[in-house]
């Protein structure tokens, strides 16, 4: 089974490629450009670098989110589009779950934050079990405090991961203390090759959909959406 997984969700953009277990190619682009300009071309990279076209993939794979509302929609958006010309299944994968994949086998709490604005994150906790990555606390957006405050209560160490941490990384070290841990940055984030070994697990337990059943995990409304509802709110006023 050949896979193709990409994630978008954050201002990283990452493809790979893998068949079966193997993992052929993974580039990643951290580097001002957007979505739009280099996806594409990423994408045309990768296959070209393994000798392939789209239509020698079998599966394709896209981190859902939560996360950047523009980039979800725009790798969420490519993948279906292609899945949908070839007529090949489509898996989703949570971009928590494959930033906390990052850190196989870790000790302690894996706890992926993703900047969700306005001094809030999109956040869970992950633990390595001996089946595997074992959600502990659901995907949720809170705010950081909020967050510290939880994990006051919790007596392992923390890793933080995610494109949060660069942001709160000072906060959460002076209320947490010894408790928390932030990897080297390769760890931190997004990786194209934790969405494909995720979405492979799911494809061979049948978790797979139609590319017009993938939709995005938002978890909250854009601030677009946020400003027009502010906007009928005050002509409502009126």
């Amino acid at each position: 089974m050949r896979l193709l997984a990409l994630d978008t969700s954050s201002s990283v953009a990452t493809v790979a490629v893998m068949e079966d277990e193997k993992l052929i190619v993974e580039t990643i682009i951290n580097y001002k450009k957007t979505h739009s300009e280099k996806l594409m071309p990423l994408i045309e990279e990768v296959l070209g670098h393994c000798d392939l076209k789209p239509k020698d993939i079998d599966l394709f794979a896209a981190s859902l989110g939560p996360g950047s509302f523009t980039g979800l929609r725009i790798g969420i958006t490519t993948i279906k589009a292609m899945a949908q010309a070839l007529d090949k299944p489509v898996v989703g994968v949570s971009a928590l779950e494959g930033l906390a994949y990052n850190l196989a086998f870790a000790k302690g709490l894996i706890c992926p934050i993703i900047d969700a604005q306005r001094e809030t994150v999109y956040t869970a906790l992950y633990k390595w079990e001996k089946t595997g990555l074992e959600e502990v606390m659901e995907q949720r957006v809170m705010p950081v405090e909020e967050l510290i405050n939880h994990l006051h209560n919790i007596g392992e160490t923390i890793i933080f991961i995610g494109d949060a941490v660069d942001k709160f990384r000072d906060q959460l070290q002076a209320n947490l203390l010894e408790k928390s841990y932030f990897p080297s940055n390769n760890f931190i984030i997004p990786r194209a090759s934790s969405i494909a070994e995720l979405a492979r697990k799911k494809a061979l337990r049948k978790e797979i959909a139609q590319a017009s059943e993938v939709i995005p995990i938002y978890m909250r409304k854009s601030q677009a959406e946020n400003q027009y509802e502010e906007r009928m709110k005050g002509k409502e006023g009126q």
